[in-house]
C-alpha cells in the first residue's frame, strides 16, 4: 500500500507522513524533493504553480510510487494533491493507493508557515493553495483528518482509520 499524505503547505503532511511511515516501518518520501528545480525557483519567488507546472511533478510522484509498488515496498508520500484531478492521476491504475487529506484552519496554517525557516514555500503563497484546494466529494475515497494534535497521535489515528497495523517496537537485548 502507498498512502498519499495530502494538504496545503503547512498542514503537516511531511511531518505526519514521516511519523506515520516510522510507526508502520514503511518508506517515506517528501514529494517536495521530486519537484523540478524550476518549480522550486518559481515558488521561492512567490509565484504560484500552475497545472502545467504540476503535471511533470505528479508524473515523477507516480513513477516513485510505481517503483515502490513493483518492489513490494509499502510507503507514505507527502504531496499537496490539491485538486481531484491530481489525486485521480496519482491513484488511477494503482488500487492500493490511499489518500489522506490533513485539514488545518487558515490561522494555524499561517502561524506554521510564518514560523518555518529555510523552506522554499513563502507564506504569501498559502492563499493560492487554499484557492486551489478541492476537498473530496462523497464519491472520492479520500480520508479527511483534522490535524491539530501531536504528530504521533495524528499518525496513529490515521493508521487506525486505514485499518493498518503499526510495526512492532523492537526490544533491546
Amino acid at each position: 500500500m502507498i498512502v498519499i499524505m495530502a494538504g496545503v503547505s503547512g498542514s503537516g503532511k511531511s511531518t505526519i507522513g514521516a511519523v506515520m511511515a516510522a510507526q508502520l516501518g514503511w518508506a517515506f518520501e517528501d514529494g517536495d524533493a521530486l519537484h523540478p528545480p524550476g518549480n522550486i525557483a518559481k515558488m521561492a519567488a512567490g509565484v504560484p504553480l500552475t497545472d502545467a507546472d504540476r503535471w511533470p511533478w505528479l508524473a515523477a510522484l507516480g513513477s516513485w510510487m510505481d517503483q515502490q509498488i513493483a518492489a513490494g515496498r509499502p510507503a507514505v508520500v507527502a504531496c499537496s494533491a490539491l485538486k481531484r484531478s491530481y489525486r485521480d492521476r496519482l491513484t488511477h491504475g494503482r488500487p492500493d493507493v490511499r489518500v489522506v487529506i490533513l485539514e488545518v484552519d487558515e490561522a494555524a496554517l499561517m502561524a506554521r508557515l510564518a514560523a518555518r525557516h529555510g523552506h522554499f514555500f513563502p507564506p504569501r503563497l498559502l492563499a493560492s493553495q487554499l484557492a486551489e484546494l478541492e476537498l473530496p466529494g462523497p464519491d472520492e475515497p479520500t480520508l479527511l483528518v483534522p490535524e491539530g494534535g501531536p504528530p504521533a497521535e495524528v499518525a496513529a489515528e490515521i493508521i487506525r482509520r486505514l485499518g493498518l497495523t503499526p510495526a512492532r517496537k523492537r526490544t533491546a537485548r
